[in-house]
């Protein structure tokens, strides 16, 4: 019953969202969830009922793991955590919470915004901090007989089965929203930097040849040989992970995949009849290059980036997997394999990961199969 409550209320809030002003701040928001709530009255991990600010702990036979004066009082909590909202921004690394809350628009409309806001215990909303929400081994017993579980060690929490539902379409929600999904922007940044890259070197060094093309080999030849793992474990020790740290040190290492496909394309189209034409007319080497021998190559270059891009996905997914990437709580498809390893005992958790990236990394290559068809010229 008190999961058709919230049910009902989220799918409220999403019918009026359209019709009101939506709050600006984070005090506003607050304000206006006590009229919104006032009638249902039940906070949102234990379904204890509240009156005011103060809770009826016997209600839902809550009982204080550590702090009584907190556990008394109603909190308003952020399902999806102002951390996970912010700490990629700018604006959080610059200052912290409190300096997004100031200055970054799209984080304040985040953090206002009443969908992914909820009444709760003060003190579950203190344990859980910004621990992500995941399935725990452990039975209920931290607060009595409220069936929520904080894991500390772990940095999870497992939530009432009544309320699991709205917290998954809240996720999917800010995800949406505002942008949290991370995986797969990550690996379509990364790959249209690798190309824009890789195309360049490969085409500079394929038109001109001789020894610029001979330097860029052996060059090339040396930078693949470094291990990027190492860099990567040796980067993370001495600064915070991100999603810019890891773009520019993937960045590093991916540009030569394409270099060796273009390369080979612009040494056999700068011997054709249409590059002789164009240079007989007067027209430059970039205008020949990226005008005239490009276009012709791109089908070969089509070829490679559906495979670009699935790797850009695996790769984050196993480096968030081993620790090496994004910090925890992260959105990404690697902190769900992490889940799935921590929680053998619910082997569904690992499976479904495992068919969502099966399933993407098809309709990637797909994807990218029909468009190199798309551009092929004899199609």
């Amino acid at each position: 019953m008190l999961s058709r409550l919230f049910v009902g209320l989220f799918a409220l809030l999403l019918a009026s969202a359209g019709q009101a002003n939506a709050p600006r701040t984070f005090s506003e928001a607050k304000k206006i969830g006590w009229k919104l709530y006032a009638r249902q009255s039940v906070e949102f991990y234990c379904g204890c009922r509240y009156s005011g600010n103060r809770v009826d702990l016997a209600s839902c036979g809550y009982k204080p793991r550590k702090n009584a004066n907190r556990a008394r009082r109603i909190e308003w909590e952020h399902i999806v955590p102002a951390w996970v909202i912010g700490h990629q921004r700018r604006c959080w690394q610059n200052g912290g919470r409190s300096n997004c809350a100031r200055h970054d628009s799209t984080y304040q409309r985040a953090e206002a915004d009443l969908h992914n806001l909820v009444p709760s215990i003060g003190e579950v909303n203190g344990d859980r901090s910004n621990f992500a929400f995941g399935w725990l081994p452990q039975k209920p017993q931290q607060y009595g007989a409220c069936p929520m579980v904080v894991d500390f060690k772990a940095r999870k929490a497992m939530p009432r089965p009544q309320i699991r539902g709205m917290i998954a379409r809240t996720y999917f929600y800010m995800s949406d929203r505002y942008g949290l999904r991370l995986s797969i922007l990550f690996a379509l940044g990364l790959t249209l930097a690798s190309s824009l890259l890789g195309i360049c070197a490969g085409a500079v060094q394929g038109y001109y040849g001789g020894w610029i093309d001979l330097f860029g080999q052996r060059f090339i030849e040396v930078w693949s040989g470094l291990p990027m793992l190492y860099l990567l474990i040796i980067l993370a020790s001495l600064v915070q992970p991100g999603v810019g740290w890891l773009l520019a040190i993937m960045l590093l290492f991916s540009w030569t995949s394409l270099v060796d496909v273009v390369r080979a394309e612009f040494l056999r189209g700068r011997h054709l009849e249409y590059v002789k034409a164009a240079r007989t007319l007067g027209l430059g080497d970039a205008g020949v290059m990226f005008r005239h021998i490009l276009p012709n190559a791109m089908v070969a270059t089509l070829t490679f980036l559906p495979f670009l891009l699935c790797g850009a996905v695996t790769t984050l997914t196993a480096l968030d997997f081993l620790g090496f990437g994004l910090p925890p709580g992260s959105p990404s498809l690697g902190e769900l394999v992490g889940q799935g390893r921590d929680n053998l005992q619910a082997p569904w958790l690992g499976l479904t990961v495992f068919v969502v990236l099966a399933t993407l990394l098809s309709l990637l290559v797909f994807i990218g199969e029909a468009v190199r068809d798309a551009f092929d010229p004899r199609k």
